[in-house]
């Protein structure tokens, strides 16, 4: 018996996570990891290696930011419709140290037509250490097969 269902919206975003982490080579090569996907939201982590510290002994703003920006991805990809940042800003509380486990946590602020806005803390424990506001476009196409293209298929 072949039976099609329709995917919850928290099913829909792990799905679009899953598919997004696959190609996602940048994130996965850093030792980031996903914690939590819902929709329009993201946890990632990543700990502090030695490679990530730069000449004031401290985590490389560059590796932050880098952090923020692919919790960032996961989402405002976790509607299923493909997105791009558009811009962001980012500002550095504190810094990170070696072997500090950094957690960034992505949340919608709004969404409406093709533009989103969200915001990222990064922090190490319960301290922000920094915070990103992140403007995301969606550029066409999908991570999962709408029911639609699944009976097409068959």
């Amino acid at each position: 018996m072949n039976v099609k269902t329709t995917l919850s919206s928290e099913d829909l975003a792990r799905a679009c996570a899953d598919a997004m982490w696959r190609e996602d080579d940048a994130s996965k090569g850093l030792g980031m990891q996903i914690v939590q996907i819902k929709p329009g939201e993201a946890v990632l982590s990543m700990t502090i290696l030695p490679s990530m510290v730069n000449g004031h002994g401290i985590a490389h703003g560059g590796f932050i930011f880098t952090l923020a920006d692919s919790a960032f991805a996961f989402a405002c990809n976790s509607h299923n419709q493909r997105a791009v940042a558009a811009q962001c800003h980012i500002s550095f509380i504190r810094p990170g140290k070696l072997g500090d486990r950094l957690v960034a946590t992505a949340r919608e602020i709004s969404r409406s037509g093709r533009s989103g806005i969200y915001d990222v803390r990064v922090t190490v424990k319960e301290t922000a250490i920094a915070e990103l506001r992140g403007h995301s476009r969606t550029i066409g196409g999908t991570w999962v097969p709408s029911a639609a293209e699944r009976d097409s298929e068959d």
